[in-house]
Protein backbone atom coordinates (compact mmCIF):
# COMPACT_ATOMS: atom_id res chain seq x y z
CA UNK A 1 0.00 0.00 0.00
CA UNK A 2 0.97 3.82 -0.78
CA UNK A 3 0.47 6.90 0.80
CA UNK A 4 -2.73 7.82 -1.38
CA UNK A 5 -3.22 11.16 -3.73
CA UNK A 6 -5.09 13.41 -1.54
CA UNK A 7 -8.90 15.81 -2.62
CA UNK A 8 -7.15 18.88 -3.50
CA UNK A 9 -8.52 21.78 -1.64
CA UNK A 10 -10.38 24.56 -2.56
CA UNK A 11 -6.85 26.84 -1.78
CA UNK A 12 -4.91 24.00 -3.52
CA UNK A 13 -6.77 24.19 -6.50
CA UNK A 14 -6.49 27.93 -7.06
CA UNK A 15 -2.69 27.41 -6.68
CA UNK A 16 -2.53 24.89 -8.80
CA UNK A 17 -4.19 26.79 -11.64
CA UNK A 18 -1.71 29.64 -11.14
CA UNK A 19 0.97 27.75 -11.18
CA UNK A 20 -0.33 25.70 -14.37
CA UNK A 21 -0.46 29.29 -15.52
CA UNK A 22 2.90 30.93 -14.73
CA UNK A 23 4.50 27.56 -16.42
CA UNK A 24 2.61 28.12 -19.65
CA UNK A 25 3.74 32.20 -19.82
CA UNK A 26 7.56 30.77 -19.23
CA UNK A 27 7.17 28.38 -22.14
CA UNK A 28 5.59 30.80 -24.31
CA UNK A 29 8.78 32.88 -23.09
CA UNK A 30 11.55 30.14 -23.45
CA UNK A 31 10.42 29.38 -26.40
CA UNK A 32 10.17 32.92 -27.83
CA UNK A 33 13.83 33.63 -26.61
CA UNK A 34 17.07 33.12 -28.50
CA UNK A 35 18.64 29.01 -28.02
CA UNK A 36 21.44 30.86 -26.82
CA UNK A 37 19.63 33.20 -24.02
CA UNK A 38 18.01 29.87 -23.10
CA UNK A 39 20.76 27.66 -22.83
CA UNK A 40 22.81 29.60 -20.69
CA UNK A 41 19.98 29.95 -18.32
CA UNK A 42 19.34 26.28 -18.25
CA UNK A 43 23.12 25.49 -17.24
CA UNK A 44 22.55 27.88 -14.41
CA UNK A 45 19.30 26.41 -13.24
CA UNK A 46 20.48 22.92 -13.14
CA UNK A 47 23.62 24.12 -11.40
CA UNK A 48 21.41 25.52 -8.70
CA UNK A 49 19.06 22.72 -8.63
CA UNK A 50 22.34 20.62 -7.93
CA UNK A 51 23.92 22.75 -5.39
CA UNK A 52 20.48 22.61 -3.06
CA UNK A 53 19.78 19.47 -3.06
CA UNK A 54 23.34 18.39 -2.05
CA UNK A 55 23.23 21.71 0.50
CA UNK A 56 19.93 19.38 1.87
CA UNK A 57 22.58 16.70 2.66
CA UNK A 58 25.15 18.82 3.74
CA UNK A 59 27.22 18.92 0.76
CA UNK A 60 28.27 22.22 0.29
CA UNK A 61 29.99 24.03 -3.16
CA UNK A 62 28.83 27.14 -4.22
CA UNK A 63 26.33 27.31 -7.19
CA UNK A 64 29.21 28.86 -9.22
CA UNK A 65 31.25 26.37 -8.60
CA UNK A 66 28.75 23.44 -9.29
CA UNK A 67 28.57 25.09 -12.59
CA UNK A 68 32.33 25.30 -13.43
CA UNK A 69 32.43 21.42 -12.06
CA UNK A 70 29.81 20.27 -14.57
CA UNK A 71 32.44 22.45 -17.40
CA UNK A 72 34.89 19.99 -16.31
CA UNK A 73 36.83 22.61 -14.25
CA UNK A 74 38.90 20.92 -11.12
CA UNK A 75 41.10 24.01 -10.23
CA UNK A 76 40.31 26.45 -7.99
CA UNK A 77 37.48 25.40 -7.14
CA UNK A 78 36.14 25.73 -2.93
CA UNK A 79 35.01 22.72 -1.73
CA UNK A 80 36.40 19.69 -0.53
CA UNK A 81 37.28 16.45 -3.09
CA UNK A 82 34.45 14.66 -0.86
CA UNK A 83 31.64 17.62 -2.21
CA UNK A 84 33.30 17.57 -5.45
CA UNK A 85 32.71 13.98 -5.87
CA UNK A 86 28.99 14.09 -4.91
CA UNK A 87 28.62 17.27 -7.01
CA UNK A 88 29.94 15.27 -9.84
CA UNK A 89 28.13 12.44 -9.26
CA UNK A 90 24.68 13.85 -9.16
CA UNK A 91 25.20 16.14 -11.78
CA UNK A 92 25.68 12.97 -13.94
CA UNK A 93 22.27 11.40 -12.82
CA UNK A 94 20.32 14.53 -13.62
CA UNK A 95 22.09 15.05 -16.88
CA UNK A 96 20.45 11.45 -17.31
CA UNK A 97 17.14 13.23 -16.29
CA UNK A 98 17.68 15.63 -18.08
CA UNK A 99 18.14 13.54 -21.30
CA UNK A 100 14.98 11.19 -20.84
CA UNK A 101 12.42 14.28 -21.24
CA UNK A 102 11.22 12.74 -24.52
CA UNK A 103 12.14 9.44 -24.53
CA UNK A 104 9.43 8.39 -27.00
CA UNK A 105 8.94 4.69 -25.60
CA UNK A 106 9.83 5.52 -21.56
CA UNK A 107 8.32 3.19 -18.89
CA UNK A 108 9.72 3.92 -15.34
CA UNK A 109 11.56 0.40 -13.86
CA UNK A 110 13.05 -0.78 -10.46
CA UNK A 111 16.00 -1.62 -12.81
CA UNK A 112 15.68 2.40 -13.85
CA UNK A 113 15.63 3.72 -10.14
CA UNK A 114 18.10 1.49 -8.86
CA UNK A 115 20.73 2.55 -12.05
CA UNK A 116 20.11 6.28 -11.40
CA UNK A 117 20.69 5.38 -7.77
CA UNK A 118 24.32 3.62 -8.91
CA UNK A 119 24.88 6.89 -11.10
CA UNK A 120 24.02 9.19 -8.01
CA UNK A 121 26.15 6.71 -5.15
CA UNK A 122 28.16 4.22 -6.91
CA UNK A 123 31.40 6.06 -5.72
CA UNK A 124 30.31 4.83 -2.25
CA UNK A 125 29.59 1.12 -3.40
CA UNK A 126 30.67 -1.19 -0.68
CA UNK A 127 29.16 -4.12 0.89
CA UNK A 128 27.85 -2.36 4.07
CA UNK A 129 26.74 0.48 1.31
CA UNK A 130 25.33 -0.83 -1.72
CA UNK A 131 24.68 1.07 -4.50
CA UNK A 132 22.05 0.43 -7.20
CA UNK A 133 20.42 -2.05 -4.74
CA UNK A 134 18.04 -2.39 -2.27
CA UNK A 135 19.07 -1.85 1.08
CA UNK A 136 19.80 -5.16 2.80
CA UNK A 137 19.52 -4.24 6.75
CA UNK A 138 16.73 -1.34 8.89
CA UNK A 139 16.99 2.18 8.54
CA UNK A 140 16.34 4.88 10.97
CA UNK A 141 16.61 8.73 10.64
CA UNK A 142 17.68 10.87 13.36
CA UNK A 143 16.43 14.09 14.43
CA UNK A 144 18.61 17.25 13.76
CA UNK A 145 21.01 17.23 16.47
CA UNK A 146 20.40 14.04 18.25
CA UNK A 147 21.77 10.61 16.33
CA UNK A 148 20.02 8.61 18.58
CA UNK A 149 16.18 9.88 18.90
CA UNK A 150 14.79 8.42 15.99
CA UNK A 151 12.32 9.93 13.56
CA UNK A 152 11.43 7.58 11.25
CA UNK A 153 11.64 3.91 11.01
CA UNK A 154 11.26 2.95 7.09
CA UNK A 155 9.72 -0.70 6.46
CA UNK A 156 11.26 -4.13 6.74
CA UNK A 157 13.93 -4.39 3.82
CA UNK A 158 12.13 -7.78 3.20
CA UNK A 159 9.06 -5.30 1.83
CA UNK A 160 11.27 -3.15 -0.27
CA UNK A 161 10.87 -5.61 -3.72
CA UNK A 162 7.46 -5.32 -3.12
CA UNK A 163 6.94 -1.53 -2.31
CA UNK A 164 9.18 -0.15 -4.94
CA UNK A 165 7.08 -2.76 -7.74
CA UNK A 166 3.52 -1.10 -6.28
CA UNK A 167 5.50 2.60 -6.76
CA UNK A 168 6.49 1.26 -10.28
CA UNK A 169 3.52 0.31 -11.46
CA UNK A 170 1.87 3.58 -10.33
CA UNK A 171 3.98 5.74 -11.47
CA UNK A 172 3.45 4.06 -14.81
CA UNK A 173 -0.79 3.51 -14.74
CA UNK A 174 -1.75 5.04 -11.53
CA UNK A 175 -3.93 8.44 -11.28
CA UNK A 176 -3.19 9.47 -14.57
CA UNK A 177 -5.99 11.78 -14.19
CA UNK A 178 -4.70 13.62 -12.13
CA UNK A 179 -2.00 16.76 -12.20
CA UNK A 180 1.40 15.87 -13.39
CA UNK A 181 2.46 18.60 -10.30
CA UNK A 182 0.51 16.39 -8.30
CA UNK A 183 1.87 13.32 -8.80
CA UNK A 184 5.29 14.14 -8.80
CA UNK A 185 4.91 15.16 -5.08
CA UNK A 186 3.59 12.02 -4.61
CA UNK A 187 5.89 9.58 -6.20
CA UNK A 188 8.69 12.13 -4.27
CA UNK A 189 6.87 11.15 -0.51
CA UNK A 190 6.28 7.88 -1.73
CA UNK A 191 9.80 6.95 -2.38
CA UNK A 192 11.05 8.67 0.18
CA UNK A 193 8.92 7.17 2.94
CA UNK A 194 9.92 3.53 1.40
CA UNK A 195 13.46 4.44 1.56
CA UNK A 196 15.14 1.33 -0.25
CA UNK A 197 18.52 2.36 -0.23
CA UNK A 198 21.39 2.74 2.53
CA UNK A 199 22.28 6.35 1.17
CA UNK A 200 21.01 9.13 -1.06
CA UNK A 201 17.09 8.14 -0.58
CA UNK A 202 16.40 12.58 -0.51
CA UNK A 203 17.86 12.89 -3.41
CA UNK A 204 16.85 10.50 -5.60
CA UNK A 205 13.25 11.52 -4.01
CA UNK A 206 13.49 15.12 -5.27
CA UNK A 207 15.22 13.81 -8.66
CA UNK A 208 11.93 11.44 -8.90
CA UNK A 209 10.04 14.00 -8.87
CA UNK A 210 11.73 16.24 -11.43
CA UNK A 211 11.46 13.67 -13.64
CA UNK A 212 7.80 13.49 -13.12
CA UNK A 213 7.12 16.32 -13.88
CA UNK A 214 9.75 16.70 -17.10
CA UNK A 215 7.88 13.82 -18.44
CA UNK A 216 4.49 15.87 -19.14
CA UNK A 217 6.46 17.88 -21.66
CA UNK A 218 5.18 21.16 -20.66
CA UNK A 219 9.18 22.46 -19.83
CA UNK A 220 12.21 21.13 -19.64
CA UNK A 221 13.76 19.52 -16.59
CA UNK A 222 15.36 22.55 -15.93
CA UNK A 223 12.60 24.89 -15.65
CA UNK A 224 10.53 22.19 -14.07
CA UNK A 225 12.33 21.50 -10.49
CA UNK A 226 11.60 22.57 -7.40
CA UNK A 227 15.01 21.47 -5.40
CA UNK A 228 16.42 24.98 -5.70
CA UNK A 229 13.65 26.35 -3.18
CA UNK A 230 13.42 23.34 -1.03
CA UNK A 231 17.87 24.31 -1.06
CA UNK A 232 16.68 27.04 1.18
CA UNK A 233 17.77 26.99 4.84
CA UNK A 234 14.14 28.05 6.09
CA UNK A 235 12.55 26.17 3.19
CA UNK A 236 14.44 22.96 4.05
CA UNK A 237 13.49 23.12 7.71
CA UNK A 238 9.51 23.07 6.77
CA UNK A 239 10.51 20.40 3.85
CA UNK A 240 11.54 18.04 6.71
CA UNK A 241 9.08 18.97 8.94
CA UNK A 242 5.97 18.28 7.05
CA UNK A 243 7.79 14.91 6.01
CA UNK A 244 7.58 13.87 9.14
CA UNK A 245 4.43 15.45 10.25
CA UNK A 246 2.79 13.75 7.37
CA UNK A 247 4.97 10.35 6.75
CA UNK A 248 4.94 9.70 10.69
CA UNK A 249 7.25 7.86 12.79
CA UNK A 250 6.90 4.15 10.53
CA UNK A 251 5.86 3.77 7.13
CA UNK A 252 2.01 4.38 7.43
CA UNK A 253 0.27 5.14 4.18
CA UNK A 254 -3.03 5.40 5.55
CA UNK A 255 -2.27 9.10 6.86
CA UNK A 256 -3.12 11.91 5.26
CA UNK A 257 -0.78 13.38 2.36
CA UNK A 258 -3.25 16.61 2.36
CA UNK A 259 -0.26 19.14 3.73
CA UNK A 260 2.02 17.23 1.57
CA UNK A 261 0.35 18.59 -1.30
CA UNK A 262 -0.11 22.22 0.15
CA UNK A 263 3.49 22.28 0.88
CA UNK A 264 4.48 21.39 -2.77
CA UNK A 265 2.14 23.61 -4.68
CA UNK A 266 3.48 26.43 -2.50
CA UNK A 267 7.40 25.43 -4.00
CA UNK A 268 5.86 25.28 -7.43
CA UNK A 269 4.35 28.11 -7.51
CA UNK A 270 7.57 30.55 -5.44
CA UNK A 271 10.13 28.35 -7.61
CA UNK A 272 7.70 29.50 -10.82
CA UNK A 273 8.13 32.91 -9.32
CA UNK A 274 11.87 32.81 -9.37
CA UNK A 275 12.50 31.48 -12.82
CA UNK A 276 10.21 33.88 -13.94
CA UNK A 277 11.92 36.72 -12.52
CA UNK A 278 15.35 34.98 -13.55
CA UNK A 279 14.02 34.72 -17.14
CA UNK A 280 13.32 38.01 -17.20
CA UNK A 281 16.11 39.62 -15.19
CA UNK A 282 18.46 37.40 -18.25
CA UNK A 283 16.40 38.64 -21.26
CA UNK A 284 17.07 42.66 -19.79
CA UNK A 285 20.99 41.94 -19.45
CA UNK A 286 20.70 40.75 -23.12
CA UNK A 287 19.06 43.11 -25.05
CA UNK A 288 21.10 46.02 -22.96
CA UNK A 289 24.48 44.19 -23.70
CA UNK A 290 23.62 44.01 -27.40
CA UNK A 291 22.98 47.56 -27.89
CA UNK A 292 26.06 48.18 -25.98
CA UNK A 293 28.28 46.05 -28.48
CA UNK A 294 28.99 48.80 -30.35
CA UNK A 295 30.01 51.21 -28.20
CA UNK A 296 32.23 48.77 -26.42
CA UNK A 297 33.66 47.44 -29.26
CA UNK A 298 32.86 43.77 -28.17
CA UNK A 299 31.69 40.83 -30.43
CA UNK A 300 28.18 38.85 -30.35
CA UNK A 301 30.36 36.44 -29.27
CA UNK A 302 32.12 38.14 -26.39
CA UNK A 303 28.06 39.14 -25.44
CA UNK A 304 27.78 35.83 -23.96
CA UNK A 305 30.87 36.09 -21.93
CA UNK A 306 29.37 39.67 -20.16
CA UNK A 307 26.19 38.09 -19.33
CA UNK A 308 27.21 35.77 -17.98
CA UNK A 309 29.34 37.65 -15.27
CA UNK A 310 26.12 40.30 -14.98
CA UNK A 311 24.14 37.18 -13.72
CA UNK A 312 26.74 34.84 -11.55
CA UNK A 313 29.19 37.03 -11.43
CA UNK A 314 32.22 35.94 -13.29
CA UNK A 315 32.99 34.15 -16.29
CA UNK A 316 35.79 31.63 -16.79
CA UNK A 317 38.00 31.09 -19.94
CA UNK A 318 37.34 27.05 -20.51
CA UNK A 319 33.37 27.95 -19.94
CA UNK A 320 33.76 30.74 -22.86
CA UNK A 321 35.57 28.59 -24.57
CA UNK A 322 32.87 25.74 -24.94
CA UNK A 323 29.80 27.87 -25.13
CA UNK A 324 31.07 29.71 -28.09
CA UNK A 325 32.83 26.72 -29.63
CA UNK A 326 35.80 28.40 -29.77
CA UNK A 327 39.59 26.97 -29.63
CA UNK A 328 41.97 27.84 -26.36
CA UNK A 329 43.49 30.43 -28.38
CA UNK A 330 40.66 32.18 -29.97
CA UNK A 331 38.98 32.47 -26.33
CA UNK A 332 42.15 33.53 -24.50
CA UNK A 333 42.57 36.35 -26.98
CA UNK A 334 38.97 37.43 -26.64
CA UNK A 335 39.05 37.46 -22.83
CA UNK A 336 42.35 39.58 -22.61
CA UNK A 337 40.93 42.06 -25.20
CA UNK A 338 37.99 42.40 -22.59
CA UNK A 339 40.38 43.00 -19.69
CA UNK A 340 42.72 45.21 -21.49
CA UNK A 341 39.47 47.35 -22.39
CA UNK A 342 38.54 47.83 -19.07
CA UNK A 343 35.28 45.97 -19.23
CA UNK A 344 36.54 42.90 -17.08
CA UNK A 345 39.11 42.14 -14.61
CA UNK A 346 40.84 38.98 -14.01
CA UNK A 347 41.02 37.03 -10.81
CA UNK A 348 43.11 34.46 -10.01
CA UNK A 349 46.67 33.05 -11.42
CA UNK A 350 46.37 30.03 -14.45
CA UNK A 351 43.70 27.29 -14.12
CA UNK A 352 41.97 28.87 -11.25
CA UNK A 353 41.53 32.16 -13.28
CA UNK A 354 38.13 33.48 -13.87
CA UNK A 355 36.61 36.86 -14.91
CA UNK A 356 34.69 39.80 -13.08
CA UNK A 357 33.47 42.81 -14.37
CA UNK A 358 35.40 46.00 -14.80
CA UNK A 359 35.78 49.51 -14.54
CA UNK A 360 34.19 49.96 -17.64
CA UNK A 361 31.39 47.32 -17.20
CA UNK A 362 27.99 49.04 -18.26
CA UNK A 363 26.44 49.87 -14.65
CA UNK A 364 22.53 49.71 -15.99
CA UNK A 365 23.16 46.14 -16.98
CA UNK A 366 24.38 44.97 -13.90
CA UNK A 367 21.53 47.10 -12.37
CA UNK A 368 19.21 44.91 -14.46
CA UNK A 369 20.79 41.50 -13.41
CA UNK A 370 20.40 42.23 -9.78
CA UNK A 371 16.94 43.80 -9.49
CA UNK A 372 15.45 43.18 -6.57
CA UNK A 373 12.07 41.11 -6.89
CA UNK A 374 9.43 39.57 -4.53
CA UNK A 375 8.06 36.08 -3.88
CA UNK A 376 4.27 35.75 -3.27
CA UNK A 377 3.13 33.20 -0.64
CA UNK A 378 0.27 31.70 -2.92
CA UNK A 379 -1.52 30.60 0.37
CA UNK A 380 -0.93 34.21 1.88
CA UNK A 381 -4.58 35.90 1.57
CA UNK A 382 -2.77 39.21 2.46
Amino acid sequence: MLYATPTLTPDDERVLAEVVGMRSELRHAVSQAPSKWTQDLRRALTASAIAASNTIEGFQVDVRDVADLMDGEREGIDASEADKAETLAYQQMMTYIQSLYDVADFTYSKGLLNALHWMLQGHHHSRRRPAGQWRPMPIFISAAGDPLSVEYEGPHEDRLPALVGELVDWLNEGDLDVDPLIRAAMAHLNLVKIHPWVDGNGRMSRSLQTLVIAREHVLAPEFSSVEEWLGMPGHTWDYYKVLRDVGGPVYSPERDTGPWISFNLRAYHEQAQRVRHRVERSTDVWVLLDGYSAALGVSERQVSALHEVAITGRVRRSRYEKSEGLNSQQATRDMQALVRSGILAAVGQTKGRHYVAGDRFPPDVLEAAHRRHTIRDPYDPH
